[in-house]
């Protein structure tokens, strides 16, 4: 195959509630499903079990919500955008929210080469009277480590930004946290709520934006 011959195009989706628990991979098997439904034409990888080449974004955690996801697809044959949109709202299953498609350079890096960070906003489901206090050490700390998989690392230099916003309309507290994406390390909002020692399962996460080295932001 003449990958000149090829176009790259990058969806932008929200995964909503209806998907907050599906994981990775079956995302991936998900979005091969759609891609079909949709009748696009699907380019393959070469080898001995050819599979469609598709490009995820940053790994969503399993349990949080997002409404900044992406996915890179390449066609062996052009298609109309708007078409491709259209298709795809009416393929996608529940807690797949189809926002936009794009062409994107063929030569362009792997999304999740060029994550750099990611926003989060959390929702606490009770009330979290001292929440103010707890940024504000953790945020004043020289280091803060942890050991996530049996290796110790420091949480502070990932945790770029953590701010107390105002209540939601429930009157439920919020933070928003900005987190960096280096390669081997990378911020969890998880366990920045964990060494806030408030436990994360007592909360919602939903990803609001990923940035990107070539200075684009989902």
């Amino acid at each position: 195959m003449n990958d000149d011959n090829l176009t790259r195009l990058r969806i932008e989706y929200g995964k909503t509630e209806a998907m907050r628990f599906t994981g990775h991979l079956d995302l991936y098997k998900t979005w091969e499903r759609t891609l079909r439904r949709a009748g696009l034409p699907l380019a393959y990888s070469q080898g001995f079990n050819p599979r469609p080449k598709i490009n995820l974004s940053s790994a969503l955690p399993l349990g949080f919500t997002s409404q900044a996801e992406t996915i890179d697809i390449w066609l062996e044959d052009p298609v109309e955008l708007d078409q491709i949109e259209t298709s795809l709202r009416s393929a996608a299953p529940p807690g797949i929210n189809i926002q936009a498609v794009s062409e994107v350079d063929l030569r362009a890096p792997a999304l999740q080469t060029q994550v750099i960070a990611a926003e989060f906003e959390v929702t606490f489901f009770d009330p979290v009277p001292d929440l103010r206090e707890r940024v504000e050490a953790i945020l004043a700390a020289d280091a803060l480590p942890r050991v996530r998989r049996k290796k110790e690392y420091d949480l502070r230099p990932l945790i770029e930004q953590i701010t107390v916003l105002p209540e939601d309309e429930q009157g439920k507290p919020r933070l928003h946290m900005r987190l960096t994406a280096q390669e081997g390390a990378t911020g969890r909002p998880d366990e920045v709520l964990a060494e806030l020692g408030l436990p994360p399962e007592a909360s919602r996460i939903h990803r609001t934006k990923i940035h990107y080295a070539e200075g684009e932001s989902v």
